[in-house]
């Protein structure tokens, strides 16, 4: 078999936090929602399609939400609801084919070249289980369908919300000339800039740079780039892939010019990690800050604890001492990043304070 004979579904749920929210509290459908904390420094974990229409998205401080939406209503995350609703989403995937791969609590790549229920087409696939997943939950999805995951990832948003589209492998390598690099799953805004800079603004530009080239300016990742310009994604469907990591950052619309500045977005970040953390009861003794300046240089400060960090004041805590580490700032402030590693299979915390010695030297920038 080939790669371009598998079929690979991408299902995303819907603005999902935020339409639970809308489902189990009929006076908020129809309004301009947010799930997360409203205080001056709290962050926006999921918007609304409402809230959307705004600008408000996901990561974003809550204070600027508010400025873009005067009617944003906020509403406090209820990751527990949000865990057992996915569980019955994961139900749903466990009765088509055992190969699915959770990225979040609200999307998953499925491989359905062989179903257990042996429908011929992944397309009456996907539209089942979106079927299935709105009857059982009372929530949409929308839905990728294609020959690996790169391209499955890129349909699923061709038609949301509560719809879906398929990317032949006659279609595949025209779709992605077609497109802005920006769109690409795994090209953040630095490297879409970088891309920028080189040259390279569409699918077709990158795909008419050489292997080498792109090794060149973006090292390792220069073959992904070479190889997803042209369609190719050879990665499998990995069923309960383990999860190395969990982490925030966001670029500012504006740089960031003083230190008042600068730890309040790690505190909206440090909310965000801790949140995940909280819903999928992971917790690791790694924390990690990123700063990326203006100019795009980049640093980052690390700590390894002895236990695993047990609340949201210890991460940001740790994280507001790790960028205190890199005063005075040399530049202005474009993006920031907050990440807990670290993980140890099944380790729950409850209770237990970490405490970080920083004392020490900081680290090198990495």
């Amino acid at each position: 078999m080939t790669t371009q004979d598998r079929k690979v579904i991408h299902i995303d749920m819907d603005a999902f936090y935020a339409s639970v929210e809308q489902r189990d509290d009929p006076s908020l459908r129809g309004r301009p929602v947010a799930v997360g904390g409203s205080r001056e420094r709290g962050v926006v974990a999921a918007a609304s399609y409402e809230a959307r229409a705004f600008g408000v998205r996901s990561a974003m401080p809550s204070a600027q939400a508010r400025r873009l939406c005067p009617d944003l209503v906020f509403v406090p995350p209820r990751f527990d609801v949000y865990r057992a609703v996915s569980l019955e989403v994961r139900g749903v995937f466990a009765g088509y084919t055992p190969l699915v791969e959770p990225l979040s609590l609200d999307e998953a790549y499925l491989d359905v070249t062989e179903n257990l229920k042996g429908i011929p087409t992944a397309t009456r696939i996907a539209a089942e289980i979106r079927a299935e997943i709105l009857e059982r939950t009372g929530l949409t999805s929308s839905a990728g369908v294609s020959y690996n995951k790169f391209l499955a990832k890129l349909a699923s948003d061709q038609r949301k919300p509560n719809g879906q589209f398929v990317i032949t492998p006659d279609m595949g390598p025209g779709f992605v000339e077609g497109l802005e690099v920006s769109r690409f799953h795994g090209v953040g805004p630095a490297t879409a800039a970088k891309m920028e800079r080189l040259g390279i603004r569409t699918g077709r530009d990158l795909r008419e740079r050489s292997l080498a080239f792109l090794q060149e300016h973006f090292g390792k990742a220069g073959a992904h780039f070479h190889a997803i310009a042209r369609a190719e994604d050879d990665r499998p469907v990995r069923p309960d892939r383990p999860r190395k990591s969990a982490g925030s950052e966001t670029t500012y619309p504006r740089d960031l010019r003083g230190p008042e500045e600068v730890e309040a977005g790690i505190e909206a970040l440090a909310d965000e990690v801790w949140g995940w953390c909280q819903k999928t009861g992971a917790f690791g003794r790694t924390v990690t800050v990123k700063v990326r300046y203006a100019d795009f240089q980049q640093l980052t400060r690390s700590r390894t604890a002895t236990a695993p960090v047990a609340s949201r004041s210890a991460l940001a805590g740790a994280a507001v001492e790790l960028v205190r580490g890199v005063y005075p700032l040399a530049k202005a402030v474009r993006l920031l990043g907050v990440t807990v590693s670290g993980f140890e299979p099944g380790e729950r915390v409850d209770g237990a304070q970490v405490t970080f010695d920083f004392a020490a030297p900081a680290g090198r920038p990495r």
